[in-house]
């Protein structure tokens, strides 16, 4: 079965409403999706068991906590041994001004986002930190001016029936 077998239009309704808003009582995610608050709730812990809800976060203003700069950096290795794939992803996963790297396919073996202060600080994590790590052959980065968009909800297919608005329980 996949994971999307799983989901009726209840869960997806209320999967769209947790992301929207997460902080949101069973109570009102009872009323926006037209379930019972227990049968509500009873969904949303089956999908944290089941892995499809992976955890809670608040959205933090990265300037208002002192991140004015985000990079876009971009690095290869020199080989792709298991060995070094492992130890280097490792070392990025605990670089916390490493907020996100995803392995990819093209030019880049790495594709990362960094948030520091300011450029200055950029330069110290470059060489301080990520030019030091063994293997990297390249490194690439871009200054990003603005963000245009930070999707928070992923774009969930649509049901092929909505529930309705009636309550249901």
């Amino acid at each position: 079965m996949s994971a999307q077998d799983e989901l009726d239009p209840y869960s997806c309704s209320l999967l769209r409403e947790l992301m929207r808003d997460s902080s949101q009582t069973v109570q009102e995610l009872s009323d926006a999706v037209g379930l019972s608050p227990s049968p509500c709730w009873k969904r949303i812990k089956a999908m944290e068991e089941r892995g499809v809800i992976q955890g809670y976060t608040a959205r933090v203003d990265p300037e208002r906590v002192g991140l004015g700069l985000r990079v876009i950096v971009e690095a290869n290795l020199a080989r792709h041994h298991e060995d070094q794939v492992r130890s280097f992803e490792d070392q990025i996963a605990a670089i916390p001004e490493i907020v996100q790297c995803l392995s990819t396919t093209g030019e880049s073996d790495y594709v990362m986002t960094v948030m520091v202060a300011d450029i200055k600080c950029f330069e110290r994590f470059l060489h301080g930190t990520l030019l030091r790590l063994p293997g990297i052959t390249h490194v690439r980065s871009r200054i990003v001016l603005r963000e245009l968009k930070a999707q928070g909800q992923l774009p969930l297919p649509a049901s092929a029936a909505e529930p309705s608005r009636t309550r249901r329980g």
